[in-house]
C-alpha cells in the first residue's frame, strides 16, 4: 500500500462486476446498467475522475446498454471486459420504504487488463472479490500494484451470493490486508460480526493495516476512521425513491477525496470533509430512481443548500 497524493489529473481503474438490474416497482420492471464496481466508475466519471473499467459483460443487447451508458459518462471501458458469457442480471424488488432486495444471475470472470497502465488507485469490491470464478486472480493481480496504487474496497456484502459466512470473513480479512480504504454498509459490518458495534469493527479493519475505514448507516449517518481519529457524519432529511447506487455514490466521492489527500494527512477536519461530500454524493442519489450518481456540481449546490449541514443515505 502507499501513502502517495494524486492530484486532479489522476487515473482510476475499478475491476469488478457490471450487470442490469432489473428493477421490480409496483409490479413495473425497468432495466437500469448497474453492478456496484460500475457504479463506482460511473460516479467517479461523473466527479470528473478519469476513471476506466475492468469488467465482464456480454457481446448481447444488455451488455451494449452497460457500456453505452458508461461510455455516456466518460468511462473507458477496457476491451478485455467483452467476453462470450451473457450479461449479468440483477432483479431488485422495491419495498414500500425504498430499500431493495435481490435476485442474482451472475457470470464473473477475471481477465488481465488490455492496457499495462500504472493508475493512481485501483478500486474493487462486491460479488468479484468472492466469486470463486476469479477472485484469487483478482486478488493476485491487485496485490501486485498494492505499492504502486493506492487500494480501495468495498465488500458489498450479498449473503445469498456468498458461501460459509467464516469463509467469507477471511476471504475479506485478506482483503483489508492489502487495502488502504475499506467502505462498508451497517448490514455488511452486521452479518460480517454480527453483535459487534460499528466501532469495534472498524478497530479489527485497522488492526488488519487497513488505513481507513468508511461505515455508512442510512439514515442513521455514516463514521469514518483512521488510527488516530474518528469522525460521525449525522444526516439531514432527503426524499427517498430508492436505495440503489447509495453506497456506491458514497465510495466514488470518497474515493474522490482520497485522491487529493495524502492518508498521513487525514485529520480529523480533512475525514469530516471528506464525509460530508460522500453522504451529499449519496443523499443526491437515493433521491432519483436507479443508480444515478450525481456529478460535481450537484455535490457543491447540494452543500450550498444545506447550509453546510452534513447529510447521507
Amino acid at each position: 500500500m502507499t501513502s502517495e497524493t494524486h492530484t486532479g489529473q489522476a487515473t482510476v481503474l475499478v475491476i469488478g462486476e457490471a450487470l442490469i438490474d432489473a428493477v421490480n416497482t409496483n409490479g413495473q420492471t425497468k432495466e437500469h446498467p448497474g453492478g456496484s464496481p460500475a457504479n463506482v466508475a460511473l460516479g467517479l466519471s461523473r466527479l470528473g475522475v478519469p476513471t476506466s473499467l475492468l469488467t465482464k459483460i456480454g457481446n448481447d443487447t444488455r451488455g451494449s446498454a452497460i457500456t453505452n451508458h458508461l461510455k455516456r459518462a466518460g468511462v473507458l471501458v477496457d476491451p478485455a471486459s467483452t467476453g462470450p458469457a451473457p450479461t449479468s442480471l440483477a432483479t431488485a424488488t422495491i419495498d414500500a420504504d425504498g430499500s431493495a432486495h435481490y435476485e442474482f444471475d451472475l457470470h464473473w470472470s477475471f481477465s488481465t487488463p488490455s492496457s499495462p497502465t500504472r493508475h493512481h488507485l485501483i478500486h474493487t469490491g462486491s460479488v468479484a472479490s468472492f466469486d470463486p470464478r476469479g477472485s484469487k486472480e483478482l486478488f493476485a493481480y491487485i496485490e501486485s500494484k498494492s505499492d504502486e496504487s493506492l487500494i480501495t474496497y468495498d465488500p458489498n456484502i450479498r449473503p445469498a451470493l456468498l458461501g460459509d459466512r467464516v469463509d467469507t470473513v477471511d476471504r475479506f480479512e485478506t482483503w483489508c490486508k492489502i487495502t488502504d480504504a475499506v467502505k462498508l454498509s451497517a448490514e455488511d459490518t452486521e452479518w460480517l460480526y454480527p453483535g459487534h458495534g460499528p466501532d469495534a469493527v472498524a478497530d479489527r479493519i485497522l488492526g488488519l493495516g487497513t488505513a481507513l475505514v468508511a461505515i455508512t448507516a442510512g439514515h442513521a449517518g455514516s463514521s469514518l476512521y483512521t488510527g488516530s481519529h474518528s469522525v460521525t457524519i449525522p444526516p439531514v432529511p432527503t426524499t427517498v425513491i430508492d436505495t440503489i447506487g447509495a453506497g456506491d455514490s458514497y465510495m466514488s466521492a470518497l474515493i474522490l477525496g482520497l485522491l487529493s489527500t495524502p492518508m498521513h494527512s487525514l485529520d480529523r477536519k480533512a475525514m469530516e470533509r471528506i464525509g460530508q461530500a460522500a453522504a451529499r454524493a449519496a443523499a443526491i442519489t437515493v433521491s432519483r430512481a436507479g443508480a444515478n450518481p450525481p456529478n460535481l456540481t450537484e455535490i457543491l449546490q447540494s452543500d450550498r443548500r444545506s447550509d453546510t449541514r452534513p447529510v447521507t443515505a
